[in-house]
């Protein structure tokens, strides 16, 4: 028979939930290398609650975004019921570097993890397979250069990261040129012979454990 985690006592689940709200906000404005114990002042408990209820960074990093991925699932599906391929695209990218540029635990986020290095789940699976079919859409339809692969999205995700952070303090919004210069090297009618071939799935996870402190 299945096995059902017991529920947390109703002290403990206000524990959780006073943790969940100060991470939540400290790695917004902070992002996610804000010392733990800070956050256990934050939420004004002790770090030992703190480790106990999250034993490890990753494990209060997880329950924070938690619905980050059903989020990213939601606007893959929007896109996918658009009737321009190639618009589906720019607004998938578009909505997601938007969530980026929101959060900077967000932003630390997707740029150390991608959908086949995140654990395992229905719904990083689901997402994984909306943007395979996002991307097949638009090359189909003659949009998207026949070259461009799943994992060449990780350099929008990178290249963005990098741009929000460096320039969030005095121009927000500059991402969104970032973006369109690399949406122009997507397209199929700019296309040019590339001097390298993709990164293979296996390289780009080794490449995130490399990005992971």
């Amino acid at each position: 028979m299945p096995t059902h985690a017991k529920p947390l006592r109703r002290d403990a689940q206000r524990n959780r939930d006073l943790l969940v709200a100060a991470a939540r906000d400290l790695f917004a404005t902070r992002g996610l290398d804000v010392a733990l114990d800070e956050v256990a002042r934050t939420a004004g408990v002790s770090s030992g609650t703190l480790y106990n209820r999250f034993p490890s960074r990753n494990d209060l990093i997880d329950a924070v975004f938690a619905d980050r991925t059903a989020t990213v699932a939601r606007i893959a599906e929007h896109a996918l019921e658009m009737a321009d391929p190639w618009d589906g695209l720019v607004h998938f990218l578009e909505r997601v570097c938007e969530l980026q540029a929101a959060d900077r635990g967000y932003n630390d986020l997707v740029s150390r993890r991608v959908p086949q290095v995140a654990p395992p789940s229905e719904d990083h699976a689901r997402g994984y397979e909306l943007m395979q079919r996002i991307l097949a859409r638009a090359r189909e339809a003659g949009a998207l250069r026949e070259d461009c692969t799943l994992e060449d999205m990780a350099f929008v995700t990178w290249g963005i990261a990098r741009t929000v952070e460096a320039t969030g303090a005095v121009r927000p919004q500059a991402w969104r040129r970032h973006l369109a210069l690399l949406l122009d090297g997507f397209r199929a009618a700019a296309a040019h012979p590339l001097p390298e071939p993709p990164v293979r799935p296996e390289e780009l996870v080794r490449i995130m454990r490399e990005c992971s402190p």
